[in-house]
């Protein structure tokens, strides 16, 4: 399993495209990408990916598709994002096997224990809070919500490794690294800086400050 801390979540915007994102954040230092394509073709996303699957390999990163656990092989990619309309993780766990890696997003303990239960690698927790590149968003975490889920897993001998998602700035790491939190997915605050490959590297850095 990836020992990253920073998942970058591709999207666009105005000034870039989903493969020039990602060679941003991975010149950022960011060590974990998740392509995600909303609405996009097949062919178009198997050929974005195998672009973004390159440099990740390039990087030493690991890479994740969202969503298409049909399309992991071609693209390439080390595994799969599953969120919480997509295929359920007990059939993605059968169809890609024991090598792939599943992550499966969760809001509730409910929905972790259940992907605990199904063999899911690591949990995408949230929103900490609003975010604008998510459609259909739960509801918001904050921070008592982490420290509610990070204390219940303790309890419950769910060891599996908890990623905070959703409106993540630098400034909220410490807070969030504070009730136990060890990895943070982010895509706008990076995409949308003045400079994005700067605004990777302040995260990678604020992630392995000591507290």
């Amino acid at each position: 399993m990836h020992q990253a801390t920073i998942q970058f979540i591709t999207h666009t915007n105005a000034r870039f495209g989903y493969v020039e994102g990602a060679r941003l954040a991975l010149r950022g230092g960011c060590r974990w990408v998740q392509l995600r394509m909303k609405g996009a073709a097949e062919s178009e996303i198997v050929a974005v990916g195998r672009e973004v699957a390159a440099l990740c390999r390039a990087a030493g990163a690991t890479f994740v598709v969202d969503d298409h656990v049909e399309l992991v092989e071609a693209i390439g990619a080390d595994g799969v994002h599953l969120g919480l309309s997509d295929m359920p993780v007990a059939e993605a766990r059968q169809l890609l096997g024991a090598d792939k890696i599943i992550g499966a997003t969760a809001n509730t303990m409910a929905h972790i224990r259940q992907h605990h239960r199904n063999g899911a690698d690591y949990i995408g927790c949230g929103p900490f809070r609003f975010t604008t590149t998510k459609e259909r968003l739960a509801p918001t975490l904050g921070l008592d919500g982490y420290r509610a889920i990070v204390r219940a897993m303790a309890s419950e001998g769910i060891a599996l490794p908890l990623v905070a998602i959703g409106g993540i700035t630098v400034a909220d790491l410490a807070a969030l690294r504070g009730v136990g939190i060890g990895a943070v997915a982010v895509s706008g605050a990076v995409l949308g800086a003045d400079n994005p490959e700067a605004a990777m590297a302040r995260f990678v850095e604020a992630m392995q400050r000591p507290l």
